[in-house]
């Protein structure tokens, strides 16, 4: 479907399946890219509502032309994710970014362990993001602090978990889905249910399913197509 400069200028929603190992920005860049080549233009104002991890895939909402200026709204909705983890490991990333540092027992683990586990995760609790993450400390993302082996203080921050509901489970593996609001950190969250196991445990596996009223189901990629919009 082409649209017309008028209806980009006024402002238009695409729901991106974010591909694996792609950043957040990768994707608005490449869809400023497309208007701007497709309309000979110098610049063209496109964000996304709510970063995903390089390593996570699923719904990114991308806005362009006035619409950006919507994009504080749709980042405060709720989201949904589906995530799998591996028990009995870790990794300094709490993702696949990084190899795995530690080893820990999971024979004890049970599914009747798991289920009490997690439920003390929903509700209002409090998280310390990784520090292989985009937030900044004194101007700078820590990610980049720890690629380049500073330690970094990560202050905690509050997050609201509203329900989370095991999918499968086969030792090692755990597939679970959550939904949250915004500023959850489920790479934080797949850690600390390993230490709440006394264990280990890191993402393997992640995808955002929904956010806000725009799910999976209704993403398409065809805006990452450079002919997308051509007149």
């Amino acid at each position: 479907m082409a649209f017309s400069l008028d209806e980009l200028r006024e402002g238009q929603v695409f729901i991106i399946n974010k591909p694996l190992d792609w950043t957040s920005f990768d994707v608005v860049k490449k869809i400023r890219y497309n208007i701007r080549k497709a309309h000979q233009l110098k610049k063209f104002k496109v964000g996304h509502a709510g970063t995903l991890d390089p390593k996570a895939t699923g719904v990114l909402v991308i806005c362009v032309g006035k619409f950006t200026k919507r994009i504080t709204e749709f980042q405060s909705q709720t989201k949904t994710y589906r995530a799998k983890l591996k028990l009995g490991a870790t990794t300094e990333s709490y993702d696949t970014e990084q190899p795995e540092n530690q080893t820990f027992p999971i024979k004890h683990i049970t599914l009747e362990k798991i289920s009490k586990a997690l439920k003390n995760f929903e509700g209002k609790i409090t998280q310390i993001p990784p520090a292989h993450s985009a937030i900044k400390v004194n101007g700078t993302r820590v990610y980049k602090l720890a690629r380049a082996g500073e330690q970094v203080e990560i202050p905690p921050r509050e997050v609201h978990i509203h329900r989370i509901e095991i999918l499968h489970f086969e030792m090692p593996f755990l597939e679970i889905e959550v939904v949250c609001e915004k500023g959850t950190y489920i790479r934080t969250l797949a850690h600390d249910i390993g230490l709440a196991l006394d264990s280990g445990a890191y993402l393997t596996q992640l995808c955002r399913t929904q956010s806000g009223e725009f799910n999976l189901e209704k993403s398409d990629n065809a805006p990452l197509d450079p002919d997308f919009f051509k007149p």
